[in-house]
């Protein structure tokens, strides 16, 4: 029966409400946070370098704080934000479906759950796959004239 609950576009939906929303609230408070997020979903741009991706965990903490708080948007049903990853602080912009926030915390305090997240049907976004191909074009030498 849970299955059935979690796995149902209407409580996709409410979930993604609930993210949103509770994501307006720290924003307009200027609260710092944090997202754990099923990465299966997210994009990044420009692509993470492999080495640096491999890393990644399926679900993965980003702490949005200081340049990173600066930088997040809320944009449709996603949240995108900049970020340094690895020893090199590589940048890239990262957009996440609010369906994949799996937790929203502030310090030790988890302020919400979204079960969604844990769904693979809900986080193997079309989104994300589009824009990885876009990446893996742009990134290509041969195709510096098409852009």
């Amino acid at each position: 029966m849970v299955n059935d609950i979690i796995q149902s576009v209407e409580f996709k939906n409410l979930m993604i409400k609930q993210v949103k929303d509770m994501i307006v609230f720290l924003l307009e408070r200027n609260s710092e946070f944090a997202i754990t997020v099923n990465v299966n979903g997210a994009t990044f741009d420009p692509t993470l370098p492999s080495a640096i991706e491999k890393k990644l965990a399926k679900f993965s903490l980003f702490v949005l704080s200081n340049y990173t708080y600066t930088t997040i948007k809320i944009e449709d049903n996603f949240i995108s934000f900049e970020a340094g990853f690895g020893s090199e602080n590589f940048g890239s912009t990262v957009t996440i479906p609010l369906e994949s926030v799996f937790q929203i915390v502030i310090d030790e305090s988890i302020l919400l759950i979204n079960p969604v997240a844990t769904v693979e049907k809900f986080n193997t976004s079309s989104k994300a796959s589009l824009h990885k191909s876009i990446n893996v074009f742009k990134n290509n030498p041969n195709n510096k004239k098409f852009q």
